[in-house]
């Protein structure tokens, strides 16, 4: 019961005005369909020859008890049918009756129409909800909660789960907001017309739903394990994808077929058992509701057939029949709904587990303003670690404004993690990283990475034209502003040779175009941002000498007038740099100019002559 509460307090109050009208008509649905099963009782008095006058009028006040009111309000319809039977005849008052009943049945289908109207903007609505909540949440969270997280199981509980919750909670709160009203009004009718039977009835009541609720239970922690194996199974997806190329040039097809037809199967068995648990839910309803039907029904003959007959007339009993049938289904439906609720929440653990994932990347309540650039980034004593094993080690360097500062040494030393420090992608656990003088943490991000331009070992594109990939992140730009970034990148000529210039889709991840070109393509959305500060975390490394020399003099173009930042693999690309960091083993090891470092013929002059110029 607290999962619902949950769900309800947690996704519904955007949309109380449609709740208060979605419950409002189902209120009026109800009320009016006993009005059409009344109707029953005056029906079968006249076709049964009961049509003697047996009732007498009435008078009653507000001031009388509510029983009286009722017996009172009832008694005196009876007296007014009767008398229109000796006036009229009885086929004339059946007609009346059925007229009265077409039209109760109009109200009752209308307003039960509008219930579902309003219900259906809540339903797409709370599910565009959480598809917003957590597309955003993945965009804040920092990058280390990735490392953490397989991308194939986060795409799961996007996709799968989100759809999980949609079909499983969402399609099952008309249900939750229907059966519980028509089930409160049916009974107290119910109580109304025959309190000893209706008691009776709540004495089996208990078992039934200990029954349910043991069914239930089980499905949510299946559906848990189900919508787990459906993540790692996406996530193979993702990798094979990715490494098709390696699964191919290695032969191991096999392979990664056995591993997929593994899980896939361990998928299929589990949801075999979910899907034959959550079917066993109708006729297990189907099953208790007819054997309580058959019990009520030979309570209630016994009733009529004692010689305490005064308990409830035939025609009471039979009405009271066609009520309790028309409560089964909505106790039915209720069940279905915690059974469905079950394996939806199931998914929406799993998405709440991204939802209420702690941002490590806390903002500053009162943030230090910086809005621009101009004296000096320095490491200050900064030591990091990812998890138990320091990656930098007491580190401390000043980067001057203007300068151009190079990152070398071998894979592992600590590089990469150096300038992700700076735009607060991780924060330190020692020192601090400062830009002038201003301590990171306590920048909101946003001015901060203003501040900043990235170009990627990896080319880092969006399936989009060219024009939106350049101006990715800059407000507003001018045509002419992005074909002049394109010309300094040396990406203007091959973009306009394509089909359809700068409107042309570059394909997944710029799939499109060669490495060269991609890596063009990001420098120039590095240049329309005309950041002071530039990162270039290996931008060459992984091109062919000819691509290489058009990046290179592409990234020479943008570095003009811009303090530097390059974690560099082939060191004759930074031969010119103001500043050489030589790294090792999360230390820096060297410091210096190029020519400075070979005379030194230590670390950096090894480095240097294991490659060639």
């Amino acid at each position: 019961m607290k999962d619902f509460v949950r769900i309800f307090t947690r996704f519904l109050p955007k949309y109380k005005g449609c709740v208060v009208a979605n419950v409002i008509c189902y209120i009026l649905t109800t009320i009016f369909s006993l009005f059409s099963f009344g109707t029953i009782i005056p029906i079968l008095q006249i076709l049964f020859g009961m049509e003697t006058a047996s009732h007498e009028y009435m008078t009653w006040t507000f001031a009388d008890s509510f029983k009286y009111i009722v017996d009172a309000l009832k008694n005196n319809l009876f007296f007014y049918i009767e008398d229109y039977i000796r006036t009229y005849g009885g086929a004339n008052t059946m007609l009346i009756l059925g007229v009265f009943m077409i039209f109760m049945t109009f109200l009752k289908t209308g307003t039960a129409y509008l219930a579902g109207y309003f219900m259906i903007p809540i339903r797409f609505g709370v599910l565009r909800d959480i598809r917003m909540d957590l597309y955003n949440k993945i965009l804040s969270l920092p990058m280390g909660f990735y490392s953490e997280e397989r991308k194939g199981d986060i795409m799961a509980r996007m996709t799968n789960d989100v759809t999980e919750v949609g079909t499983s909670i969402m399609t099952s709160l008309e249900a939750i907001f229907k059966n519980p009203i028509m089930i409160i009004i049916y009974f107290s009718v119910m109580i109304a017309i025959s309190w000893e039977l209706t008691l009776f009835i709540l004495v089996m009541l208990p078992i039934v739903g200990v029954i349910i609720g043991r069914v239930g239970k089980s499905l949510k922690t299946r559906s848990m394990l189900g919508q787990t194996q459906q993540g790692s199974l996406l996530s193979i997806i993702e990798e094979t994808l990715g490494g098709l190329r390696i699964i191919k040039a290695f032969n191991a097809e096999k392979k990664a077929s056995s591993r997929f037809e593994q899980l896939n199967t361990t998928v299929m068995n589990t949801f075999n058992k979910i899907e034959r648990r959550y079917i066993l839910a109708h006729p297990v309803s189907e099953f208790l509701g007819t054997a309580i039907i058959v019990i009520v029904l030979w309570y209630g003959g016994t009733l009529i057939l004692s010689e305490n007959a005064n308990t409830i007339s035939a025609p009471a009993f039979i009405y009271y029949l066609v009520i309790f049938y028309s409560l089964i289904n909505p106790c039915k439906e209720l069940s279905k709904a915690v059974y469905t609720i079950q394996r939806g929440l199931a998914s929406l653990a799993r998405v709440d587990v991204i939802l209420g994932a702690e941002n490590v990347i806390k903002e500053k309540e009162n943030p230090t303003q910086i809005e621009a650039f101009k004296d000096e980034i320095s490491f200050n004593n900064v030591s990091f670690k990812y998890q138990s094993d320091w990656v930098l080690k007491d580190i401390s360097l000043k980067i001057k404004k203007g300068q151009m500062v190079a990152l070398v040494g071998q894979s592992g030393s600590g590089k990469s993690t150096m300038v992700d420090l700076i735009p607060r992608f991780y924060d330190v656990q020692k020192g601090s990283v400062t830009i002038d003088g201003i301590d990171v943490r306590d920048v909101r991000t946003y001015d901060l990475r203003a501040l900043m331009g990235n170009v990627n070992q990896e080319a880092i594109l969006f399936n989009d034209t060219f024009y939106n990939n350049i101006t990715f992140g800059v407000e507003n730009p001018t045509m002419e502003e992005v074909i002049a970034a394109a010309k300094i990148a040396n990406a203007h000529d091959f973009i306009m040779a394509s089909e359809s210039g700068y409107e042309t889709n570059i394909g997944d991840r710029g799939s499109k175009l060669s490495g060269g070109q991609r890596q063009r393509v990001s420098i120039a959305r590095a240049i329309l941002k005309n950041p002071p500060i530039l990162i270039l975390d290996e931008a060459t490394s992984a091109l062919d000498t000819e691509s290489e020399k058009l990046v290179q003099e592409a990234i020479d173009n943008l570095m003009k007038n811009r303090t530097s930042i390059v974690v560099a693999h082939r060191l004759s690309t930074i031969k010119n740099a103001d500043l050489i960091c030589v790294m090792n083993e999360g230390r820096i090891v060297e410091l210096g100019k190029h020519e400075e470092l070979i005379l030194k013929d230590g670390y950096y002059k090894r480095l240097c002559d294991m490659q060639s110029f």
